[in-house]
């Protein structure tokens, strides 16, 4: 398994291309704002065959760019039930946009939590994580101990709970989901450096605290 990132828009937000060596199958995660011509380029380069694109959740930096790319790859969109309408009704999670207002998408398959996606012979556990919004998930590789956390967690820190679409309430519950992996798990995030998950044990105590005793990722109603 290989994995390809690159920071886009005006929140670097990672975008993923996982792929695999022989038959080059590949799946793209969170293409956000201006990403297309990058995901395109890095396809032809390396010849890979995209099968699909996966979304942690569908705030705007994250998904910007699904619509142009599933029309122009033919490929189906995977999303979480609660996260869908802001794709099929962009704007409609009422977050403060830095940019235009993307284009809508309709999603092929709704994810549900522990479902199994596959990639080849690579078998990826969605793992349901809302809090920063309510269909966010993570996906998690046990055997390359691999998890794409989207923005539920970040190199000692959380996505943001103030947004619209925070809810602070099922964050912690998330977050202990997440510190039963085990410790030796790379979290690739949303933004910023990836991360592996025994220099993130601050997460085992998140439901000793209220969200001010965590740090977060910048928020969109920061800029």
């Amino acid at each position: 398994m290989h994995i390809d990132s690159f920071p886009t828009g005006p929140f670097d937000t990672n975008v993923y291309i996982i792929y695999l060596e022989q038959s080059r199958d590949a799946i793209i995660i969170d293409p956000g704002f201006n990403s297309f011509s990058r995901i395109l380029e890095i396809i032809k380069n390396k010849s890979l065959k995209p099968q699909a694109i996966w979304l942690t959740h569908s705030h705007w930096d994250h998904v910007s760019d699904v619509a142009p790319l599933k029309k122009e790859l033919s490929i189906p969109i995977y999303i979480h039930g609660e996260d869908k309408q802001n794709l099929i009704e962009p704007g409609s999670d009422k977050l403060p946009m830095l940019v235009p207002l993307f284009e809508k998408a309709t999603p092929d398959h709704i994810i549900k939590d522990y479902e199994i996606l596959n990639l080849g012979n690579l078998e990826f556990k969605v793992i349901h994580t809302p809090g920063h919004s309510p269909g966010s998930v993570c996906f998690y590789n046990e055997k390359e101990n691999t998890l794409i956390s989207g923005d539920t967690i970040f190199k000692g820190a959380i996505g943001s709970l103030s947004l619209p679409t925070g809810e602070p309430k099922r964050m912690w519950p998330s977050l202990e989901k997440l510190a039963k992996l085990p410790a030796e798990t790379k979290v690739y995030p949303g933004h910023g450096p990836s991360t592996v998950l025994e220099n993130e044990k601050w997460i085992l105590d998140a439901k000793n605290h209220q969200k001010e005793s965590f740090p977060t990722h910048i928020s969109m109603e920061d800029s």
